[in-house]
């Protein structure tokens, strides 16, 4: 019986731990953004963007609550089925995610960037798609920043057509 509870406690420890670390790599991906290139709200303010343009500071509350769906979607597909291709789809969507900031506000480079959330956002829906295989909730809460990073694709879209 002490055996069995100790094992639990294990696990559920183990489980925690592991939420964390989805936490922390989502922070990292955000970091990267947010600590690599300094100014965005500035550069932003200073593109030539169509009418439908969000105000810069949308971003931070919308990516935000993003980034958190990101990593329990994560950690709840871990939990279902390990660390297999639903996993890896998942941190290659998070590398592109972090790669675009720089790309669009570091480099200046819109038409690069726009590639960038193209393959981004159909990273996104690999990773949809292999998360309903192994967990329903998990592909649900994807859902939001995929709908939102189609949006970005539109407005990277427009501004490099702008500029």
């Amino acid at each position: 019986m002490t055996t069995t509870r100790s094992a639990r406690r294990t696990r559920g420890a183990r489980t925690w731990w592991a939420l964390l670390g989805f936490g922390s790599a989502v922070v990292v991906a955000a970091g990267i953004g947010v600590l690599g290139v300094p100014q965005t709200a500035d550069e932003y303010a200073n593109l030539r963007q169509p009418s439908w343009a969000p105000p810069s500071e949308v971003f931070g509350p919308v990516w935000s609550l993003l980034y958190a769906l990101i990593a329990v979607a994560g950690w709840l597909a871990w939990r279902r089925g390990g660390f297999g291709p639903a996993l890896w789809a998942w941190t290659a969507q998070l590398v592109l995610n972090a790669i675009w900031t720089p790309v669009f506000f570091g480099a200046g480079r819109y038409g690069l960037a726009f590639l960038v959330v193209v393959a981004l956002w159909l990273l996104i829906g690999v990773t949809v798609a292999l998360f309903w295989r192994l967990s329903r909730p998990a592909a649900a809460l994807m859902l939001p920043y995929w709908a939102w990073v189609s949006f970005a694709a539109a407005l990277n879209l427009a501004i490099w057509r702008m500029n």
